[in-house]
């Protein structure tokens, strides 16, 4: 169990990404255990990165399918619509952000002082997080949306010490 100060990332993590997908997305998304299950074909990353008293950076890793269901949702659009790559990649961004921001709410009587970047998108095959450096702890919660699509939220932090 991963924790700042006896609050549980994992948990929070889930529940931020939860409350994003339930109120602005209107997807369910549940925690996935299952590890046969992987993201499969073309991939978007969504990452956001954040420092002060924490220094790390928030990604969401799903399919490029995903990511557009994500994108019809959250722009109220029907299924059967055409989304626009640049309003997928807008909405990934903004789900990275939601969840960021929730994440900093719950966390803030620990972590009191936390600066926020503007998200990122990028796309390609079979993206992996990686952070070098060996000092950080990494959260993964691998998750499925809507009981069709796997996703994988990641939270990779150290703790500042200046």
């Amino acid at each position: 169990m991963i924790t700042i100060d006896n609050i549980c990332m994992n948990n929070v993590l889930l529940a931020s990404a939860s409350e994003v997908f339930e109120t602005m997305i209107f997807m369910d998304l549940e925690q996935c255990f299952d590890t046969e299950q992987q993201i499969k074909d073309d991939t978007l990353l969504s990452s956001i990165t954040f420092k002060g008293d924490l220094d790390g950076c928030l990604t969401i890793c799903c399919s490029s399918d995903c990511a557009k269901s994500i994108g019809i949702n959250m722009l109220g659009m029907d299924p059967e619509e055409n989304i626009s790559l640049e309003d997928t990649y807008d909405a990934l961004g903004e789900v990275a952000n939601m969840v960021m921001g929730s994440i900093k709410t719950k966390i803030q009587q620990n972590t009191a002082n936390i600066s926020v970047s503007i998200p990122m998108v990028v796309s390609g095959k079979n993206i992996v997080t990686n952070l070098s450096d060996s000092s950080a702890i990494k959260t993964l919660v691998k998750v499925t949306i809507d009981s069709q699509y796997i996703a994988e939220f990641c939270l990779l932090y150290k703790h500042n010490t200046l």
